[in-house]
């Protein structure tokens, strides 16, 4: 036994250090400076010790080892202790221990796009991955969706049922290999495999699969793919045929479809953003202006001005892509309002009326993970949905909490957050829980996060909504552990999940516009100016309360909308009525709102932009998909003459629309936006639909702008927030900032603006209330 006192430097390193390569990387920088000791994961990230290291190797050691990371790896502390005494570990080279299984506080990472390496071996004749769809290694392929427990190794992924080749095995236990721990390391000896079938019989597996898939896309078939966090419906994007036979089976006439393809040389005239995004590890859908996207039909996103497109991210999708050489529709396969499945059997069961094949393997999705979808905006970086590439990503927060707080979001767009002191989890974009599966998913991913991370709640944050599946779920849970729930107004959430991802702590103005929102007292939502400090919101003022006519049907007939807002702002509405509800039966509807049957009033900007776009005759008759109508009044003002002019010349132009349109209850003294004056401008307005369209979103912006300057110069604030799911409609943002450039505007980059946001504020919000 070795008695003599020696020293043992201990590195604990947190962040994005499991699966990624770092141990192997760790491995050579100690061999490379002759440190001794030895690596290994745990729950906590990864443990590094040194045996008497010499201090100008381990200086050395340390500032390579922040500088020179693999390419998914991310350091986010590291703590440095020394040990001294007897009966240390004694170490004669450098080694890489086992992992061990204890309390997580550590990353788990992203789903990575394929790498350079990788992709290079897939198309090499004689390399052994030669067109192996499962070609991965430390520096790319699935982690998130793979995992069912922490630490990130191979029995607690869907790859433990796969033991290695001899030649995998070999890869495997080689710290110099870049395949070093690789979890879903595999080949064609020993790995996964893919197959083509239709609903009964399998039809050809391996390469043969890929050629016969090629033949049917190019005949025009639409096929089930199983990728990496779910199934994708592919079809030819250039043949208007199959993508209007696609949106037939899929029930979605309108809503816009992703493309895939092959490679940049199928865009033109990107920014260099634009391309960072395309290419980068977490290959999300970008929103691109279309003139960038040639050769696609019109009907991949009708009476829009940008497609989603998104670059192959994964082996299988490089070898369909490459071969076939031109676009493909990539949308996610669900019936519709479904989540999409995930699973070989669900896929073949619950997609037969709109699959005419299906492409499957048989490595097993743990994690449904949605293509992310972001674009490049005047202001920067704008997150529109957060899942693949993205999530689990841990962000931390400028904030004081001792407690693990469990925030379930909304039913749109439903994420949930978990806050464990500062460190905040968003999950996975999980979708609209109206429908039953994607509420099981809900359930089913709420108890797999937990398990993972290893999470005990102490305090749950729900929407005040009572009706809400999501925060009855968060009640429910809060009974069975016996633990405090915390109720907290949407709109509020909405500013402060901004200020949580800006790590503004602050005194704010916020505007919050999106469609529909619990707030005080009762009142519905939608179009709101609040005051918000730490443990404080007041609600200011914002969009006057309009009659919302038969409910929930007013969100998806816009014509309900344009009704009830003459009937409220516009003098002898009867005559305009007769007009333009001709077709519709509007009398008895009108009578509903004067006596307030089924007729609830809500401040919504979301319903007064439906009203808007029914006005110029451009919003359908029913609406197919959410915000449907105002990306169509987006598009069209988008093509107005004014749209590239300075705030200040367009004030000049148009001073009906840019001066001040707010109003102050005295009764009440909150200020709100005058819709009488707007719409009487409106409609004596003789333009072109364009320059409509950008007028409204210029008086919008200026009345909210206004309201924001007058709040935050009475309330001392130099920061506004802007938020909520309408503050993605980009115009209307830019018009927003251009109108404040004295104070400190913050938007959200991150994460969305909309719904998939709002867990983040919620749990921001409970913690500053503990």
């Amino acid at each position: 036994m070795n008695t003599e006192k020696q020293s043992v430097i201990e590195l604990r390193i947190k962040g994005k250090v499991q699966g990624v390569g770092f141990r192997p990387f760790v491995w050579l920088l100690a061999n490379q400076y002759g440190l001794k000791g030895d690596v290994n994961n745990d729950g906590q990230g990864v443990l590094i010790r040194f045996i008497e290291p010499d201090c100008a190797s381990l200086q050395q050691f340390l500032r390579d080892l922040q500088n020179k990371l693999p390419p998914l790896a991310q350091i986010t502390e590291i703590q440095e202790t020394t040990k001294i005494g007897e009966n240390l570990p004694h170490f004669s080279d450098f080694t890489i221990r086992e992992s061990e299984n204890n309390a997580v506080d550590t990353q788990i990472v992203p789903d990575a796009a394929t790498c350079p390496a990788c992709l290079k071996e897939l198309f090499a004749p004689r390399n052994r991955r030669f067109h192996y769809p499962f070609t991965n290694c430390t520096h790319c392929g699935p982690r998130f969706t793979i995992i069912k427990s922490i630490p990130y190794d191979r029995p607690n992924t869907s790859m433990a049922n796969f033991p290695f080749c001899p030649e995998c095995e070999r890869e495997y236990k080689n710290p110099a290999d870049r395949r070093f721990h690789a979890q879903p390391n595999a080949c064609p000896v020993c790995g996964p495999h893919i197959w083509l079938q239709n609903q009964h019989t399998k039809i050809a597996d391996h390469e043969a699969a890929l050629i016969q898939t090629l033949h049917l896309l190019n005949e025009g078939k639409i096929i089930a793919i199983k990728g990496i966090g779910g199934f994708h419906l592919a079809c030819d994007a250039t043949n208007r045929q199959t993508v209007q036979l696609l949106r037939s089976r899929k029930r979605r006439p309108t809503k816009p479809l992703a493309i895939m393809v092959p490679d940049l040389r199928f865009l033109t005239a990107l920014s260099r953003a634009e391309t960072e995004l395309l290419t980068s590890s977490a290959a999300p859908i970008v929103l691109l202006s279309k003139h960038k996207v040639p050769a696609v039909d019109e009907l991949i996103a009708p009476h829009l001005n940008e497609i989603g497109v998104m670059l192959p991210s994964n082996p299988l999708q490089h070898l369909l892509l490459k071969a076939i050489n031109k676009p493909l529709v990539m949308t996610s396969a669900n019936p519709s309002g479904q989540p999409p499945v995930l699973d070989n059997e669900s896929a073949v069961k619950f997609l037969q009326n709109l699959a005419d094949f299906y492409l499957c393997h048989n490595r097993d999705i743990l994690q449904r993970a949605d293509d992310s979808l972001v674009r490049i905006a005047f202001d920067g970086l704008e997150t529109l949905r957060r899942a693949r590439g993205y999530v689990p990503d841990e962000i931390s927060l400028n904030i004081s909490n001792n407690k693990n707080i469990l925030a379930l979001g909304s039913d749109l767009k439903n994420t949930f957050c978990l806050l464990k002191r500062n460190k905040a989890v968003v999950s996975q974009h999980i979708g609209d829980t109206a429908d039953e599966k994607v509420r099981s998913q809900l359930e089913e991913n709420l108890a797999l996060f937990q398990h993972i991370y290893q999470f005990k709640a102490d305090l749950i944050a729900v929407d005040s909504h009572t009706g809400y599946f999501s925060s009855a779920t968060g009640r429910q849970i809060a009974q069975c552990q016996q633990i405090p729930v915390m109720e907290i107004l949407h709109h509020h959430a909405h500013i402060r999940a901004v200020m949580a991802e800006h790590n503004c702590n602050e005194k704010v103005i916020g505007i919050a516009l999106d469609g529909i929102g619990m707030g005080e007292n009762q009142q519905l939502w939608g179009g709101e100016c609040l005051l918000i400090n730490r443990t404080e919101v007041k609600h200011l003022g914002g969009l006057p309360a309009v009659a919302l006519p038969g409910g929930d049907l007013a969100a998806t007939q816009p014509w309900r909308n344009w009704l009830a807002h003459i009937h409220q702002f516009v003098e002898n509405w009867q005559k305009l009525a007769a007009k333009s509800c001709e077709k519709y039966n509007w009398q008895p509807l009108s009578r509903a709102i004067e006596q307030k049957i089924n007729c609830p009033t809500i401040s919504s900007a979301g319903r007064l932009f439906d009203a808007v776009a029914y006005s110029l005759n451009i919003a359908p008759e029913n609406l197919s998909w959410e915000g449907e109508a105002a990306c169509r009044l987006e598009a069209l003002a988008g093509q107005s003459q004014f749209t590239e002019k300075s705030a200040v010349k367009i004030r000049q132009i148009l001073p009906e629309f840019a001066d001040e349109l707010i109003w102050t209850n005295d009764k009440n003294n909150k200020t709100f936006l005058n819709l009488a004056k707007f719409w009487q401008s409106w409609r004596n307005y003789k333009a072109q639909k364009a320059d409509k369209a950008f007028a409204f979103h210029l008086a919008l912006a200026a009345g909210f702008a206004e309201l924001a300057r007058q709040q935050a110069n009475k309330y001392q604030c130099r920061t506004i927030v802007l938020s909520g799911g309408v503050m993605h409609n980009r115009l209307l943002r830019r018009l927003l900032k251009e109108n404040l450039q004295e104070f400190n505007v913050l938007s959200a980059h991150q994460f969305p603006m909309g719904d998939g946001g709002l867990s983040l504020g919620q749990a921001a919000i409970a913690a500053d209330f503990t």
